[in-house]
């Protein structure tokens, strides 16, 4: 049975719209789950020491004899012993909350979870079915966008520099915008959801 690795980013913890929807598509896709409350623990931005250490502490082993490593080797563990990913945020001033990017700062890590090549970075990480959550006041689709979206193009970048590539993204929008707007943008996040986990159709 899958083991799934709920990271959850919103400051509202479960009273979040992106944790409630979150939970939904969890129930869907069954299994066990791995919970990461970035609201309860936020991982620290990385530090001098950080910095200084991250390029001599390339695996586990070399990692474990760095105590400025000991919160991303935790994270990144938590990523390799798990076969699927959700993160449920909300987009804060058009990007991702700064939990969450301090999640990312500590996981995605030189020599550990991805390497840098002639062609470019190489994920190091295995790829897995991932679904990111995000709940959005405004509107941030087209054709009826009113805001800018930096929040999707950096998350799929940045999880493909790890190796994570199946990424699908499921956005409550104008959840801000009063209660008729509250209702329709979460039916068509739950509908989403519906249909991103529904089998494929057996072809005779």
């Amino acid at each position: 049975m899958k083991r799934h690795l709920h990271v959850a980013a919103s400051p509202s913890g479960p009273d979040a719209y992106s944790w409630r929807l979150a939970e939904t598509l969890l129930a869907k896709l069954g299994g066990d789950v791995v919970l990461r409350r970035l609201d309860l623990d936020p991982p620290p931005p990385p530090d001098a020491a950080f910095v200084r250490d991250f390029r001599a502490a390339q695996t586990a082993e070399t990692a474990a004899l760095k105590p400025s490593m000991r919160v991303s080797e935790t994270l990144i563990g938590e990523l390799e012993t798990t076969g699927g990913l959700v993160i449920s945020t909300p987009m804060h001033n058009f990007t991702a909350p700064a939990a969450l990017k301090a999640w990312l700062d500590q996981v995605v890590r030189f020599g550990r979870t991805f390497q840098s090549t002639p062609d470019g970075k190489i994920g190091l990480l295995a790829d897995r079915p991932t679904f990111v959550v995000i709940a959005a006041g405004g509107l941030i689709s087209p054709p009826d966008a009113l805001q800018p979206d930096f929040l999707r193009p950096y998350l799929s970048a940045i999880l493909d520099c790890i190796g994570i590539r199946d990424v699908t993204f499921i956005a409550a929008e104008g959840l801000a915008r009063g209660d008729a707007a509250l209702a329709a943008g979460m039916a068509k996040a739950e509908a989403a959801i519906a249909a991103a986990v529904s089998p494929a159709p057996i072809r005779p």
